[in-house]
């Protein structure tokens, strides 16, 4: 395996360019996986753009607003990785909003959020109809290894000392919950395409030489 150096914009254009061809039935369902630190979202966002100027339809979906409730993931204290990486996601409302919609045969009817954690309640999104040949660009941390029907995945991989440098002081105590992730899900080898992240402003991509 190799990293590629590769600027952020040229980056994007490449990423743009694997998706176009992925359509899992008549969607496509595209998941940009990464700690915070690496910033998974700003590269989500980045992609709307490319992909609706290249024909595609393109809604946005964050992992962030279908958390559960605090009372069911903050049950057993605030700062537990192993809580944190196995219950702070409501895998099955995701998949019943987002992702199974977009199963073969499905109505295309998306809700985009469903839960406000800032003030813990339900979100007040309304569903969205995306079109046969949509796109959605979800962004999250620890995707993978849930059962989660993705078409295509981004992995934002950094390396464990970057991760703790980048991580902000008041996310720290989920560093064990992303080396259990790495150990567990083994997310660099499941995914389609893997970004090498260490400075998210010089990013590189990870191919099979």
């Amino acid at each position: 395996m190799r990293a590629r150096p590769i600027s952020p914009s040229s980056l994007v254009d490449e990423l743009a360019e694997r998706i176009m061809p992925v359509r899992g039935s008549s969607w496509a369902r595209v998941a940009v996986d990464g700690a915070p630190a690496a910033r998974p979202d700003e590269l989500a966002d980045a992609l709307v753009d490319p992909l609706r100027v290249r024909g595609r339809e393109v809604l946005r979906v964050s992992a962030g607003d279908f958390l559960r409730p605090a009372s069911l993931r903050l049950e057993f204290g605030r700062d537990d990785p192993d809580l944190y990486y196995t219950d702070w996601l409501d895998v099955g409302g995701l998949i019943r909003e987002v992702l199974a919609p977009l199963e073969p045969g499905g109505t295309g009817r998306v809700l985009p959020a469903l839960w406000d954690s800032a003030v813990d309640r339900a979100a007040r999104a309304g569903y969205r109809r995306l079109p046969p040949g949509g796109v959605v660009v979800l962004d999250g941390a620890i995707l993978l290894g849930r059962g989660l029907p993705f078409d295509y995945v981004v992995h934002l991989w950094m390396s464990p000392g970057a991760l703790e440098r980048r991580t902000e002081p008041g996310r720290r105590w989920m560093l064990p919950a992303y080396a259990r992730y790495a150990a567990e899900a083994a997310p660099a080898r499941v995914a389609n395409v893997v970004v090498r992240v260490d400075d998210p402003r010089h990013p590189a991509l990870v191919e099979e030489m």
